[in-house]
Formats: C-alpha cells, sequence, structure tokens
C-alpha cells in the first residue's frame, strides 16, 4: 500500500525547479508552483510545470 498523496508533479521534480525570473525555490500550492521571492505563480498542465515568465499570474499588487 502506498502513502503517497496525490499531486500534480513529483516531489523529485519540485526539489529542482527553480523560478526562472528569480532562480530561487518554488513551493507546490493549489496545483500551481509559488516563488515566494517575486511571487510568480506558475501553472502545471496535465503534470507539466508551464514555468514562462510571460505565462506567469503576476502577484496581486
Amino acid at each position: 500500500m502506498s502513502n503517497e498523496q496525490t499531486s500534480p508533479i513529483s516531489e523529485e521534480l519540485l526539489k529542482i525547479l527553480a523560478c526562472p525570473a528569480c532562480k530561487v525555490s518554488v513551493r507546490l500550492e493549489d496545483n500551481k508552483l509559488i516563488c515566494d521571492e517575486c511571487g510568480r505563480r506558475y501553472r502545471i498542465e496535465d503534470g507539466i510545470p508551464v514555468m514562462l515568465i510571460d505565462e506567469a499570474e503576476q502577484p496581486e499588487s
């Protein structure tokens, strides 16, 4: 029996991903990758992170 929770991406991938704008690690929240440095939110489509600066959700002012 597996104790893994359903996650849109693997833990191994999450460990190596970084914000393309700030070059810092991102965290997973509500099926989006969030940069705590700049606040950008990157979506995940079919298990693939879309790490494009131009397509990221900008932080709210």
